[in-house]
């Protein structure tokens, strides 16, 4: 009965932040809804025994992705023309042609039940073996490192300060472009 529930409080978590992500009108705001709907979707991998997916969620997305994902929207310059009409009449046929598409497959498909016994938990031995030193500790370790000077090196190019001319002349062509 508390696995139900959780499982349960998980997808109402993991809809509602979807709902907050989809509708809501700050982009900044929306990606960190999206934050709540990767852990849902981790505690939903949790309540089916799947601790290496929720795992995986929680490091990868929710640690990795989002953050680059939150450091792209804070380092550029919001557009007036991201919500327009256009936009969204695409991105409803597309999500509608997966939706059916989707529902299209999972009709076609025959589901089974399985015996009914769940796997035993692989964390501690999945993450015993992958911080080993022989193996793919140190690969991890420069994996990090890059992906570090990465992000450092795209801050330094986005907040470069030009000369005063320079971005008086960018302003006045930006304007220029408008009109």
């Amino acid at each position: 009965m508390g696995i139900q529930l959780a499982f349960y409080f998980f997808a109402a978590m993991t809809l509602g932040f979807a709902l907050v992500s989809l509708f809501h009108k700050n982009v900044v705001h929306s990606a960190f809804s999206l934050l709540g709907t990767l852990l849902g979707m981790s505690g939903l991998y949790v309540t089916l025994n799947a601790d290496f997916l929720a795992m995986t969620q929680v490091l990868i997305y929710a640690g990795g992705i989002l953050m680059l994902l939150l450091f792209g929207l804070m380092l550029t310059k919001p557009s007036e023309t991201e919500r327009s009409l256009k936009r969204i009449f695409v991105a409803v046929i597309l999500a509608g042609g997966t939706a059916v598409l989707s529902a299209y497959k999972m009709a076609g498909t025959v589901w089974s039940s399985g015996d009914g016994e769940l796997p035993a938990s692989t964390v501690k031995e999945i993450g015993l073996e992958f911080l080993r030193f022989d193996e793919w500790l140190i690969a991890f370790e420069f994996a990090s490192i890059v992906l570090l000077a990465a992000l450092v090196g795209a801050v330094h190019i986005a907040r470069r300060r030009f000369p005063i001319d320079d971005t008086n002349a960018l302003l006045k062509a930006e304007q220029g472009g408008a009109n």
